[in-house]
């Protein structure tokens, strides 16, 4: 029996309540990703949700979050690596090399401002 799974739907990320202001700069305004409204029982416990293209970032707050130390990651595939690279190092936003390269892609990380680790990647 298969399951039938059809694509990523969103990925959830937490950030401390006093980091949701500069994650929706990171993610609404450097990365250029939409923020649209959470539904309504959810609204209470703030945070924000996001989208581009066929995925969305939930983007949930904990106070007790330990994101700097983690490896778990979101990848954003891109047209054009070295202009993606250019524009988040134009915003101040830190390039973290990748540091176990393969052959099929050409990547390189980010930290979001709650910590969360972000991969930016171009097929070869």
């Amino acid at each position: 029996m298969k399951i039938g799974i059809s694509g990523v739907h969103h990925v959830q990320f937490t950030v401390r309540p006093e980091d949701e202001a500069a994650c929706r700069v990171f993610y609404g305004e450097v990365l250029g990703l939409e923020a649209f409204p959470k539904p309504e029982p959810l609204r209470h416990r703030g945070g924000v949700f996001f989208r581009g293209g066929n995925l969305e970032i939930h983007l949930s707050l904990e106070n007790e979050s330990n994101n700097e130390s983690s490896r778990r990651h979101l990848c954003f595939e891109v047209d054009d690596i070295g202009e993606a690279e250019a524009a988040l190092r134009e915003a101040g936003v830190e390039i973290i090399p990748d540091r176990q390269p393969i052959a099929e892609w050409v990547r390189f990380y980010v930290r979001d401002p709650g910590g969360n680790r972000v991969e930016f990647a171009q097929a070869r």
